[in-house]
């Protein structure tokens, strides 16, 4: 895999994890807005691991 093909995953990985994220957020959003922000961040985080794993 090149480097240009690296790149190009690690974006879809980080924006998958986000939208994971993001989804599970509003399925919580009427019991508590902070939860939904939560899951926001630990999608993008869970996306940010992910793509480090997977570019190495």
């Amino acid at each position: 895999m090149t480097d240009n093909d690296k790149k190009k995953v690690s974006g879809l990985v980080i924006g998958g994890g986000l939208l994971i994220g993001i989804g599970v957020g509003f399925l919580f959003l009427p019991d508590s807005p902070f939860v939904f922000v939560g899951s926001s961040m630990i999608g993008l985080g869970g996306g940010l691991c992910l793509s480090f794993l997977w570019s190495h």
